[in-house]
């Protein structure tokens, strides 16, 4: 039975999701990296559009880390080519999918085709409700750094006094900025650690490790992600 079928099996209000293992797949069938990030794309076509079919509000997806540019030329160009025909095909069929796109990090390393690109897709779609949302040139560190400089920046421009400093301001200073942080994240292909990936956001996250390559992702690994969720006993520091 689908998860969508089953009684009191909601899915989190907002999902994030590390997509990893793009290139062990492709290496296990004797392919290119390049054709793994292709399979990897189109899983997460796949599960877009079945988080919108089970109701969830927010989708954020690990697409590219500051530290994927220690990879080769020709992987990162091949990325970067999978994510420009992404977004031209977005903006085709923007008024038909009904995306909000938004964009966590520092986006100005992008080419300025690229940047475009985001800027347009971010615009046009802003006033749609399913929201989904890239981290691209994303560290969790450097985004808590970014937000730091901020604040500074205000205190310098008399606009914050350091004592204004809190929790919830400096959320204001994020990428992240007006959208809850995600219950539940999933990271495939087997590795359990965090990635540097919404270290500030994941603070009562619940994290489910998977041991499967996100290129073979599918339906029934994001219901079962879900389910699992629903076992956890959610206290938030109380009993």
């Amino acid at each position: 039975m689908a998860l969508s079928e089953k009684e009191n099996m909601a899915p989190p209000r907002h999902i994030a999701i590390i997509m990893d293992g793009n290139g062990r797949w492709a290496k296990k069938r004797g392919l290119p990296r390049t054709a793994g990030h292709a399979a990897g794309a189109e899983s997460f076509r796949r599960i877009a559009n079945y988080c919108r079919t089970l109701g969830v509000e927010y989708l954020t997806v690990y697409a590219f880390s500051t530290e994927n540019w220690k990879r080769s030329q020709e992987e990162v160009a091949g990325i970067m080519r999978l994510l420009r025909r992404y977004l031209e095909e977005a903006l085709r069929d923007m008024d038909k999918n009904r995306v909000c796109f938004r964009f966590f990090g520092d986006l100005t390393r992008l080419s300025p085709e690229l940047q475009k690109l985001c800027r347009d897709a971010q615009m046009r779609s802003e006033e749609y409700d399913v929201q989904v949302n890239f981290c691209l040139n994303y560290g969790g560190r450097d985004e808590i750094v970014h937000a730091a400089k901020l604040f500074a920046q205000d205190v310098a421009a008399g606009k914050r006094k350091p004592e204004d400093l809190t929790e919830a301001l400096l959320s204001t200073y994020l990428y992240s900025a007006d959208v809850p942080d995600p219950e539940l994240i999933i990271r495939p292909s087997g590795e359990q650690r965090t990635s540097n990936f919404l270290l500030w956001q994941s603070a009562y996250s619940e994290y489910v490790f998977m041991d499967v390559l996100w290129p073979d992702f599918c339906e029934k690994d994001l219901d079962a992600a879900i389910e699992e969720y629903h076992r956890r006993n959610r206290r938030f520091g109380g009993t």
